[in-house]
């Protein structure tokens, strides 16, 4: 009776905005995956084909775009979870960034230096030099081991040079988790044409999870980033064989509260006015609460859409939009083609 009074308190607390992060009954900490929209920077790398990027394409002040961009985006971060967390993303993950600089640039921003991010990154063979990324507070997780892996994928007997999967494991406060962030291959050529790339990508996920085992047989993996597929796309449904319902997880099954989402019209991007909900957060079985209410470990306690007015479009052609920064070769004073995702998850103090 006890824990079931404080779950409804919890709940209570959670939908009204008044929990703290140092009060009450309840540990609360916010994981959040975030695409940026061609954060690049201003110089020209010569080892990687950059000047593709919007920003290097542009013509006038680029100095004056990159810090504009640097600041909305910070703002956003240090927005997102802090309703319930009281601060921002323990756990950020992040794709379409150039390199380290720019997110030590984003992380050392006023919006976001108090908070110490620390960042874990790899340049990637991707072509654009896009890479994926892991930003985290110190003081709420501390990692153990982190790894990329390429996904390895052909066609036409030609590899692609695309993004790698990053594997981070660490602690979370004293519970170890596992975060794997993606970029899968994008839809260029058409969905059908591309998806076996993104299947592949999804395989090479499986066999992640299978060598995380090896040392953690019961893990607890958030699986985050723009998949370029929404949740009811083979890569999903076939590959990693995702639930959308807690009631048919059994021990091994990923979750995947996005799927509903989706089924209600929900997205977190626009193009050529369809919908998709590429971004996403999913777990594996150990961080659901499958009706037991019970919070002694970390479990997920809600997944959510960072959908706010200010980040979206307000007028014109692309009225209801993510606000993006980038459009016809103009910046746009935005902030992002999509929106950032991200999920609580709670356990017991």
């Amino acid at each position: 009776m006890k824990k079931i009074i404080s779950l409804f308190v919890l709940s209570i607390l959670l939908t009204n905005g008044y929990a703290q992060e140092q009060q009450g009954n309840y540990k609360i900490r916010t994981a959040a995956f975030y695409n940026l929209e061609n954060l690049f920077d201003t110089v020209n790398d010569t080892e990687k084909n950059d000047e593709a990027s919007p920003i290097m394409e542009m013509e006038g002040d680029k100095e004056k775009v990159y810090w504009d961009k640097i600041e909305k985006l910070s703002s956003v971060i240090s927005q997102i979870g802090k309703e319930k967390a009281n601060t921002s993303p323990a756990i950020l993950g992040v794709a379409e960034i150039e390199n380290k600089k720019v997110l030590e640039d984003l992380a050392t921003s006023e919006n976001l230096k108090s908070k110490r991010y620390e960042i874990i990154h790899f340049d990637s063979p991707d072509k654009r030099g896009i890479d994926v990324a892991l930003l985290y507070q110190p003081r709420y997780f501390k990692p153990i081991h982190f790894e990329a892996f390429n996904p390895n994928i052909y066609s036409q007997n030609r590899k692609v040079y695309t993004r790698d999967i990053l594997l981070v494991s660490g602690y979370l406060d004293d519970e170890l988790i596992h975060v794997i962030v993606n970029h899968w291959p994008s839809r260029r050529g058409g969905e059908a044409k591309s998806r076996p790339s993104r299947e592949k990508a999804a395989y090479k996920v499986t066999q992640i999870i299978e060598k995380i085992k090896e040392s953690d047989p019961n893990p607890k993996v958030l699986i985050m980033g723009d998949f370029n597929d929404d949740p009811n796309n083979s890569s999903f449904k076939t590959v990693l064989k995702t639930k959308a319902k807690k009631s048919d997880v059994e021990d091994g099954d990923i979750y995947n509260p996005y799927e509903n989402m989706f089924r209600r019209g929900m997205n977190t991007l626009v193009y050529r006015d369809n919908i998709n909900l590429f971004d996403q957060i999913l777990i594996t079985s150990p961080l659901l609460n499958k009706n037991k209410k019970e919070f002694s470990s970390y479990k997920m306690f809600k997944a959510m859409i960072f959908n706010k007015r200010f980040i979206t479009q307000k007028k014109g052609r692309f009225k209801g939009y993510p606000f993006r920064s980038f459009s016809y070769g103009k910046y746009t004073g935005g902030y992002s083609d999509h929106y950032p995702v991200y999920t609580y998850l709670i356990k017991e103090k």
